[in-house]
C-alpha cells in the first residue's frame, strides 16, 4: 500500500511538473497578469489550476493502478512459473511476457535444477550398485564360511562312518547290508563334495581362467577316487567369459561327481583356430541326453551360461562309454593369444 501511495505522488509531481512546463511554454514566464486565468477562469465552481491539479491526480491514480495491476499479474506468472521449475520436462514459454533478467535467470535455475536432478539419480544409482556389490560380498563370504563348516565337520563325519562301515564289512556276518549302508555314505560324500564344489566363489578373484581352474583341479584330486587330465592354456578372454567357462566347468565337474562313476576326466582349455574351447570329459555312465536335457538342472545351467555370452556349446553322452561337455567361443583377433600352457598328469 506505501508502495502503491508513493508511486501516485510521484507520477502525480511528474504530471504536474510537465503541466507547469507546457505552461510555461505556451504563456511564458509566470507573473500575475499573465496566469490569471488559472485562479479566474471556472469548470463547475472549481478554479483552473484546481481542476488542472485534479485530473493530473485522478491520471496519476489511474496510471499507478495500471502498473500495480500489470506489476501484479508479472508477479503472479513468474511465481507459477518458479513452482513449474521442479518439474523435469519444464520448458519456459517463449512468448512469456517477462523482463529479459528475469528470463535469464529462470532458464540459469531450471539448468541448475536439472543438473541437480541428474547427479541426485546417478548418485543413487552408485548407491544402489555399491549395495549389490556389498551384498554379493557378504553372500560370497556366507557361502565360503558354510563351505568352510561343511568341510570341517559333516563331510569329515561322513568320512569316518565310510571308514568305520569298511572295516565291519570285513568281519560281520551281514556284510551285503553293510556294503549297501558303505555305498550309501560314499554317495553322500560325493553329493557333499558335490555341493563344497558349488558353494566356491564363482568369481576369479584377479586369476585368469586358467590360473582358476588349475586349482579347482589340484583341490578336487584330493578329494575324489577318479584321475583328473588336464591341459590348460593361457587366453585372452573378457572377464564375464572367464566368469561364465569357470562355471560352467564347475557344474560339468559336480555332475561328474554325481552320476557319472567314471574313473577318468579330461579338462581341456586350448586355443584353436581363433577359438577358445572348454571340453570337460568322463567314462562314466553316460545318459540318454534328449530324456534327461529339459529335467537336469545342470545341463540347462550349462546351456544358459554359454548362451549368455554367445557361445557354441554341445553335450555328447552315450551310455555305458561318458560324456562330453564342450564349448567354444570365438576369440579377439587383434588380441595376442599367450601360447605358454600347464600341462599335469
Amino acid at each position: 500500500m506505501i508502495a502503491f501511495i508513493s508511486r501516485i505522488f510521484t507520477l502525480l509531481f511528474i504530471l504536474m511538473s510537465a503541466a507547469f512546463g507546457l505552461l510555461v511554454v505556451v504563456w511564458g514566464e509566470p507573473n500575475e497578469k499573465t496566469w490569471e486565468p488559472l485562479w479566474q477562469q471556472n469548470y463547475n465552481n472549481i478554479p483552473l489550476g484546481g481542476f488542472i491539479v485534479i485530473t493530473l491526480f485522478g491520471l496519476s491514480l489511474l496510471i499507478a493502478s495500471w502498473i500495480s495491476m500489470t506489476a501484479r499479474a508479472r508477479e503472479a506468472q513468474a511465481t507459477r512459473i518458479v513452482k513449474q521449475l521442479v518439474e523435469p520436462d519444464f520448458v519456459l514459454p517463449k512468448k512469456q511476457p517477462l523482463p529479459k533478467p528475469l528470463k535469464k535467470a529462470l532458464v540459469q535455475t531450471s539448468e541448475l535444477i536439472d543438473t541437480q536432478r541428474k547427479s541426485l539419480q546417478r548418485l543413487s544409482n552408485e548407491r544402489a550398485e555399491a549395495n549389490d556389490k556389498i551384498i554379493q560380498e557378504r553372500i560370497i563370504a556366507e557361502r565360503q564360511r558354510l563351505a568352510r563348516e561343511l568341510h570341517d565337520s559333516v563331510s569329515q563325519q561322513l568320512f569316518a562312518a565310510s571308514m568305520l562301515l569298511s572295516a565291519l564289512t570285513e568281519t560281520d556276518e551281514n556284510a551285503t547290508s553293510l556294503k549297501q549302508v558303505e555305498k550309501v555314505v560314499q554317495q553322500a560324500q560325493l553329493e557333499m563334495r558335490a555341493l563344497l564344489l558349488h558353494l566356491r566363489p564363482v568369481a576369479l578373484h584377479n586369476k585368469t581362467l586358467a590360473q582358476g581352474l588349475e586349482e579347482l583341479i589340484i583341490e578336487l584330486q584330493q578329494k575324489v577316487f577318479f584321475h583328473i587330465e588336464y591341459e590348460l592354456e593361457e587366453m585372452a578372454l573378457s572377464k564375464a567369459e572367464e566368469d561364465h567357462l569357470f562355471r560352467i566347468a564347475q557344474e560339468a565337474l559336480s555332475n561328474t561327481l554325481r552320476h557319472a562313476k567314471a574313473s577318468e576326466v579330461e579338462l581341456l582349455l586350448v586355443a584353436r583356430d581363433d577359438l577358445a574351447i572348454l571340453r570337460i570329459q568322463d567314462n562314466g555312465l553316460g545318459f540318454d541326453v534328449e530324456a534327461d536335457k529339459s529335467t537336469s538342472y545342470g545341463l540347462q545351467n550349462i546351456a544358459e551360461r554359454a548362451v549368455e555370452i554367445g557361445c557354441m556349446y554341445k553335450i555328447v553322452s552315450v551310455p555305458g562309454e561318458g560324456t562330453i561337455v564342450e564349448v567354444k567361443i570365438p576369440l579377439q583377433k587383434e588380441v595376442e593369444v599367450n601360447d605358454s600352457s600347464v600341462n599335469s598328469g
